[in-house]
């Protein structure tokens, strides 16, 4: 897809234009904001970003959670951007408003040098058709309306945040801060983000192509009553004895009626869950560990390392080598999920 070129670098500090509404989620904007706010030029010298937001108008916006924001500048007269930042919210999915919005970002977009959307932001840029054909992501509640609203968008609800070409989109509130970290490693390298990283005492990478919801917490969310409490006692003791006998004498119940509730209250058999909570740890692992694939297995588990081999890759389809190469190297060292 040809795209209008953009600056390749600014003679100052990078101008970081985010817009704001009523009805916006404050932590998609304020979460990226601070970072950015934080960041520290390598060298020292000039604050390397400057943080300045856009309004529909010059009136106070107030977001979903009661914050009031007054706009530095409006639309109408905004500055040219280094990077243009959407945050999401119940109010940018109003008609007029995500016009407006898409409007703007239409016509912007030729001067930035990248473009980005925070959880539902991907509401104020999908409809401008500057994301069609591109992969994007969005919080995964709204991943199936944003894709049949917008056919032409590849979306991906799994991915923390993605990058395709001049234009990144992001998951869940949070997970604009993992962008923002990312962004600003793009710009002035590791050890930059790894400071801001420490200053908001955050991860200072998340993986891009993790899922949004650890099996944990997804089993926990679904049974939160003496079962969550056992999903919690098995992510906590993943190398230990996890048969369905010890997990059974724990729960003070016989195997045969532990299976049985079990998949009544977690909808799988003790068996799977356990693989597959190993196997979600073992992704985070895999990426955050210098440790070898072997290694990797035994800490969570498996007895062998063809057993875990054989495993991971049935369920994600990858061999654990091959998913270390593709996220941890290169798309994780530049906070990206592509």
């Amino acid at each position: 897809m040809s795209e209008p070129r953009s600056p390749k670098a600014p003679r100052g500090p990078r101008r970081v234009g985010i817009v704001v509404f009523d009805g916006m989620t404050a932590l998609d904007a304020v979460g990226p904001a601070e970072a950015f706010t934080d960041a520290v030029a390598p060298r020292g010298g000039a604050a390397p970003y400057e943080v300045v937001t856009l309004g529909l108008s010059k009136r106070v916006c107030t977001s979903d959670s009661g914050f009031a924001i007054r706009p530095a500048r409006t639309l109408a007269d905004a500055p040219p951007c280094h990077t243009i930042l959407v945050p999401g919210g119940q109010g940018l999915r109003k008609p007029h408003v995500m016009s407006v919005v898409a409007a703007w970002i239409a016509q912007s977009a030729r001067r930035a040098e990248r473009v980005a959307s925070v959880c539902t932001g991907i509401y104020g840029i999908a409809p401008s058709g500057l994301l069609d054909g591109r992969r994007v992501t969005t919080h995964w509640k709204f991943a199936k309306d944003v894709a049949a609203r917008f056919p032409k968008l590849r979306v991906h609800e799994n991915e923390l945040f993605i990058k395709d070409g001049r234009f990144y989109t992001s998951a869940g509130v949070t997970s604009g801060i993992d962008l923002a970290l990312a962004l600003i490693e793009e710009d002035l390298g590791p050890a930059a983000s790894l400071a801001v990283a420490r200053g908001l005492v955050v991860y200072v990478k998340r993986p891009g192509g993790q899922a949004q919801f650890s099996e944990p917490l997804r089993f926990q969310t679904a049974n939160p009553d003496k079962y969550g409490e056992l999903v919690a006692y098995v992510a906590a003791h993943l190398g230990e004895d996890l048969t369905v006998e010890a997990l059974a004498q724990r729960m003070a119940v016989s195997p045969r009626q532990f299976s049985r509730q079990c998949r009544a209250a977690l909808a799988t058999t003790p068996a799977e869950l356990v693989q597959r909570m190993r196997l979600d740890e073992a992704k985070t692992r895999l990426l955050e560990r210098e440790a070898t694939v072997s290694v990797v297995a035994e800490s969570v588990g498996f007895r062998s390392a063809d057993a875990f081999r054989r495993a991971f890759e049935g369920r994600f389809g990858i061999a654990p080598s091959d998913y270390r190469k593709r996220f941890g190297n290169t798309a994780v060292a530049k906070g990206l999920g592509a």
